[in-house]
């Protein structure tokens, strides 16, 4: 059986605006609590600034930076892969994006069923 499917990547703009933060802040880290659906935001976060919680789930990662989410937010989101991408608007208060005009979105495609088959073989979902 094949690698199982990538459980969170991200768009050409996403990577460019992750590479600019890395750049100013240093290494980091994406963290989805809440939002329940697609156009809600991850937070993005200096490594040493966020601590994560003992069963956050860590989906893969993106740009190079370790990708989070809830254990409540996982059981929601689980059958969907997650495209983070950017769009013209404010990022979250405390989420490194703040301020330069764009913000970190989440859209989403729900897994076909063979991936899915090999996301439960991996141990995955």
């Amino acid at each position: 059986m094949s690698d199982p499917p990538l459980q969170v990547m991200a768009t050409q703009p996403a990577l460019q605006l992750i590479d600019t933060l890395r750049a100013r802040h240093g290494p980091l880290l994406f963290h989805q609590s809440g939002g329940c659906c697609d156009g809600s935001s991850p937070m993005c976060y200096p490594v040493d600034d966020f601590i994560v919680g003992d069963r956050d789930v860590l989906l893969g990662q993106i740009g190079g930076a370790d990708f989070y989410i809830s254990p409540s937010q996982f059981e929601y989101w689980k059958h969907t892969q997650l495209i983070i991408d950017v769009v013209p608007g404010r990022g979250g208060m405390f989420s490194l994006e703040n301020g330069e005009g764009v913000r970190f979105l989440v859209r989403s495609r729900l897994f076909r069923d063979e991936e899915l088959a090999q996301l439960r073989q991996a141990g995955r979902v």
